[in-house]
Protein backbone atom coordinates (compact mmCIF):
# COMPACT_ATOMS: atom_id res chain seq x y z
CA UNK A 1 0.00 0.00 0.00
CA UNK A 2 1.05 3.62 -0.94
CA UNK A 3 2.03 5.94 1.76
CA UNK A 4 1.06 9.06 0.12
CA UNK A 5 -1.48 9.17 -2.65
CA UNK A 6 -2.87 11.63 -5.17
CA UNK A 7 -5.18 12.80 -2.37
CA UNK A 8 -2.32 13.39 0.03
CA UNK A 9 -0.87 16.18 -2.88
CA UNK A 10 -4.72 17.58 -3.35
CA UNK A 11 -4.86 17.99 0.31
CA UNK A 12 -1.83 20.17 0.42
CA UNK A 13 -2.23 22.10 -2.56
CA UNK A 14 -5.74 23.21 -1.30
CA UNK A 15 -4.64 24.12 2.03
CA UNK A 16 -1.68 26.47 -0.05
CA UNK A 17 -5.45 28.05 -1.18
CA UNK A 18 -7.07 27.98 2.02
CA UNK A 19 -4.48 28.62 4.50
CA UNK A 20 -7.09 29.32 7.11
CA UNK A 21 -8.40 27.89 10.33
CA UNK A 22 -11.97 27.61 9.65
CA UNK A 23 -11.01 25.56 6.17
CA UNK A 24 -8.48 23.53 8.07
CA UNK A 25 -10.80 22.46 11.22
CA UNK A 26 -13.04 21.70 8.16
CA UNK A 27 -11.43 19.77 6.27
CA UNK A 28 -9.21 17.61 9.54
CA UNK A 29 -10.09 14.59 8.91
CA UNK A 30 -8.50 14.69 5.38
CA UNK A 31 -5.24 15.80 6.99
CA UNK A 32 -5.30 12.80 9.54
CA UNK A 33 -6.21 10.51 7.13
CA UNK A 34 -3.65 11.57 3.64
CA UNK A 35 -0.96 13.48 5.39
CA UNK A 36 -0.41 12.75 9.24
CA UNK A 37 -1.60 8.96 9.19
CA UNK A 38 0.90 8.43 6.29
CA UNK A 39 3.40 10.43 6.94
CA UNK A 40 3.56 8.83 10.41
CA UNK A 41 3.92 5.20 8.96
CA UNK A 42 6.30 6.40 6.37
CA UNK A 43 8.90 8.17 8.93
CA UNK A 44 8.66 4.52 11.47
CA UNK A 45 9.08 2.47 8.05
CA UNK A 46 12.02 4.57 7.02
CA UNK A 47 13.80 5.47 10.42
CA UNK A 48 13.81 1.83 10.93
CA UNK A 49 15.83 1.21 7.59
CA UNK A 50 18.26 3.75 8.12
CA UNK A 51 19.09 3.26 11.40
CA UNK A 52 17.95 7.32 12.56
CA UNK A 53 15.74 8.58 14.36
CA UNK A 54 12.58 10.19 12.50
CA UNK A 55 10.78 13.16 13.29
CA UNK A 56 7.94 14.60 11.12
CA UNK A 57 7.49 18.05 11.15
CA UNK A 58 4.60 19.53 12.83
CA UNK A 59 1.55 21.48 10.30
CA UNK A 60 1.91 24.52 12.55
CA UNK A 61 3.58 27.04 11.38
CA UNK A 62 5.21 29.79 13.88
CA UNK A 63 4.07 32.65 12.89
CA UNK A 64 5.38 35.25 16.21
CA UNK A 65 8.43 36.58 14.16
CA UNK A 66 7.32 36.18 10.94
CA UNK A 67 5.52 38.52 8.35
CA UNK A 68 3.18 35.52 7.04
CA UNK A 69 0.79 34.67 9.43
CA UNK A 70 -0.53 32.05 7.60
CA UNK A 71 -0.99 29.82 9.96
CA UNK A 72 -0.38 26.40 8.07
CA UNK A 73 2.49 24.54 6.35
CA UNK A 74 1.53 23.31 2.86
CA UNK A 75 4.35 20.73 2.77
CA UNK A 76 5.19 17.64 4.38
CA UNK A 77 8.71 17.46 6.36
CA UNK A 78 10.16 14.40 8.02
CA UNK A 79 13.83 14.77 9.06
CA UNK A 80 15.98 11.37 9.86
CA UNK A 81 19.15 11.62 12.04
CA UNK A 82 21.09 10.80 15.07
CA UNK A 83 18.74 12.88 17.53
CA UNK A 84 17.15 16.24 16.85
CA UNK A 85 20.40 18.37 16.92
CA UNK A 86 19.69 21.44 14.69
CA UNK A 87 23.54 20.77 13.58
CA UNK A 88 23.88 17.44 13.20
CA UNK A 89 23.30 15.72 9.50
CA UNK A 90 20.92 13.55 8.55
CA UNK A 91 18.16 13.13 5.74
CA UNK A 92 15.04 14.83 4.74
CA UNK A 93 12.42 14.41 3.12
CA UNK A 94 10.56 17.78 1.67
CA UNK A 95 6.78 16.66 -0.45
CA UNK A 96 4.68 19.38 -1.61
CA UNK A 97 2.24 19.36 -4.69
CA UNK A 98 4.89 21.74 -6.96
CA UNK A 99 8.69 20.56 -5.56
CA UNK A 100 9.79 17.55 -4.20
CA UNK A 101 13.02 16.35 -3.24
CA UNK A 102 15.15 14.45 -0.62
CA UNK A 103 18.02 16.27 1.16
CA UNK A 104 21.14 15.36 2.74
CA UNK A 105 23.91 17.32 4.81
CA UNK A 106 23.89 20.41 7.18
CA UNK A 107 21.86 23.70 6.28
CA UNK A 108 23.15 26.83 7.89
CA UNK A 109 25.20 25.51 10.66
CA UNK A 110 26.23 27.47 13.68
CA UNK A 111 29.60 29.20 13.52
CA UNK A 112 30.97 27.01 15.67
CA UNK A 113 30.17 23.68 13.65
CA UNK A 114 30.39 26.11 10.90
CA UNK A 115 34.41 26.33 11.97
CA UNK A 116 35.12 22.45 12.32
CA UNK A 117 33.21 21.66 9.14
CA UNK A 118 35.92 24.13 7.79
CA UNK A 119 38.71 22.53 9.55
CA UNK A 120 37.55 19.18 8.29
CA UNK A 121 37.85 20.64 5.01
CA UNK A 122 41.56 21.82 5.34
CA UNK A 123 42.51 18.61 7.34
CA UNK A 124 41.05 15.83 4.39
CA UNK A 125 40.86 17.27 1.39
CA UNK A 126 41.01 14.16 -0.28
CA UNK A 127 37.90 12.41 2.23
CA UNK A 128 36.17 15.44 1.32
CA UNK A 129 36.61 15.11 -2.42
CA UNK A 130 35.14 12.10 -2.22
CA UNK A 131 32.41 13.29 -0.16
CA UNK A 132 31.43 16.24 -2.62
CA UNK A 133 31.49 14.09 -5.30
CA UNK A 134 27.31 13.27 -4.15
CA UNK A 135 26.87 17.15 -5.53
CA UNK A 136 26.38 19.69 -3.65
CA UNK A 137 23.33 22.23 -3.72
CA UNK A 138 24.04 26.59 -4.43
CA UNK A 139 24.68 27.74 -1.25
CA UNK A 140 23.20 31.46 -2.11
CA UNK A 141 24.97 32.83 1.22
CA UNK A 142 27.89 32.24 0.82
CA UNK A 143 31.28 34.29 1.51
CA UNK A 144 32.23 36.63 -1.25
CA UNK A 145 36.01 36.18 0.03
CA UNK A 146 37.95 33.28 1.51
CA UNK A 147 37.33 33.00 5.36
CA UNK A 148 40.39 34.01 7.46
CA UNK A 149 43.13 32.23 7.22
CA UNK A 150 42.22 30.54 3.70
CA UNK A 151 44.41 31.50 0.96
CA UNK A 152 42.49 32.49 -2.12
CA UNK A 153 44.20 29.48 -3.98
CA UNK A 154 43.44 26.32 -1.85
CA UNK A 155 41.98 23.66 -4.06
CA UNK A 156 38.47 23.58 -1.95
CA UNK A 157 38.60 27.49 -1.74
CA UNK A 158 34.60 27.60 -3.22
CA UNK A 159 33.38 25.05 -1.17
CA UNK A 160 35.41 26.83 2.64
CA UNK A 161 33.45 30.16 1.56
CA UNK A 162 30.03 28.24 2.00
CA UNK A 163 27.43 28.25 4.67
CA UNK A 164 25.72 25.68 3.72
CA UNK A 165 26.58 21.76 3.10
CA UNK A 166 23.99 20.25 1.51
CA UNK A 167 22.79 17.98 -1.23
CA UNK A 168 19.43 16.85 -2.67
CA UNK A 169 17.31 14.40 -4.98
CA UNK A 170 14.53 15.24 -6.50
CA UNK A 171 11.18 13.66 -6.60
CA UNK A 172 8.97 13.41 -9.11
CA UNK A 173 4.71 13.30 -7.78
CA UNK A 174 5.19 9.73 -9.75
CA UNK A 175 7.53 8.89 -6.56
CA UNK A 176 5.74 9.95 -4.13
CA UNK A 177 3.20 7.87 -4.67
CA UNK A 178 4.56 4.40 -5.51
CA UNK A 179 4.02 2.00 -3.46
CA UNK A 180 7.71 1.48 -2.69
CA UNK A 181 8.74 5.43 -2.08
CA UNK A 182 10.38 3.82 1.42
CA UNK A 183 12.64 1.76 -0.89
CA UNK A 184 13.26 4.68 -3.53
CA UNK A 185 13.65 7.64 -0.52
CA UNK A 186 16.40 5.24 1.13
CA UNK A 187 18.30 4.31 -2.13
CA UNK A 188 18.29 8.17 -2.79
CA UNK A 189 19.47 8.91 1.22
CA UNK A 190 22.36 6.12 0.31
CA UNK A 191 23.88 8.12 -2.70
CA UNK A 192 24.06 11.46 -0.62
CA UNK A 193 25.49 9.15 2.81
CA UNK A 194 29.16 9.91 1.77
CA UNK A 195 28.61 13.75 2.37
CA UNK A 196 26.70 12.96 5.85
CA UNK A 197 29.40 10.63 6.59
CA UNK A 198 31.77 13.36 6.23
CA UNK A 199 30.43 16.26 8.10
CA UNK A 200 29.39 13.42 11.32
CA UNK A 201 33.27 13.05 11.34
CA UNK A 202 34.28 16.80 11.40
CA UNK A 203 31.28 17.62 13.75
CA UNK A 204 32.08 14.64 16.06
CA UNK A 205 28.58 13.70 15.59
CA UNK A 206 28.79 10.25 13.91
CA UNK A 207 31.22 7.95 11.42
Amino acid sequence: MAYFTKETLRFLADLEKHNEKAWFEANKARYEEHVKEPSARFAATVGAKLGLEPHVMRIYRDVRFSKDKSPYKTNIGIGFGHGRAVTAPGFFLHAAPKESAIYAGVWHPEPPALQRIRDGIVAKPAAWKKARAVGLDDDEEALKRPPRGVPPDHPHVEDLKRKSFTASVPLKATDLTAEDFDKRFVAGAKKMAPLNDFLASALGSGK
